[in-house]
């Protein structure tokens, strides 16, 4: 599975961005994708989830309210719409799959559960 994340970019606090997430793989196993972000000298964080079959989503507290993370197995995209955003949310931003032989509801809670991780693209929001 290789992943790619783009989408970041410079933005005012209080804009919005939307990274997308693009999946290959050779594989029939499923995905669930997981956003994370890393700011300088801070501790990689989970930002939002989806499950392999779509239905379940979880956000990070810092997060919720703000932020969708939403799929499209037509594109094989996972998206993140981030919204109002503050100067916090500039960080790295990573997607990460793990990978199921069959769809489930379940979300991956911890990093280490991701098999693969793609590049950053880097986040900036400006006060």
């Amino acid at each position: 599975v290789q992943l790619q994340a783009s989408g970041g970019g410079l933005v005012q606090a209080g804009g919005s961005l939307r990274l997308s997430c693009t999946a290959s793989t050779i594989t029939t196993d499923y995905l669930a994708i997981g956003w994370f972000r890393q700011a300088p000298g801070k501790e990689r964080e989970g930002v939002a989830v989806i499950s392999s079959d779509g239905t379940n989503t979880r956000y990070a507290d810092s997060v919720k309210g703000r932020f969708t993370i939403s799929r499209d197995d037509a594109k094989n995209t996972v998206d993140l719409q981030m919204n109002s955003l503050k100067p916090e949310d500039t960080a790295v931003y990573y997607c990460a799959a793990e990978t199921f032989n069959r769809l489930t509801n379940y979300i991956p809670r911890e990093s280490y559960e991701y098999d693969y991780w793609g590049q950053g693209t880097q986040v900036t929001v400006s006060s």
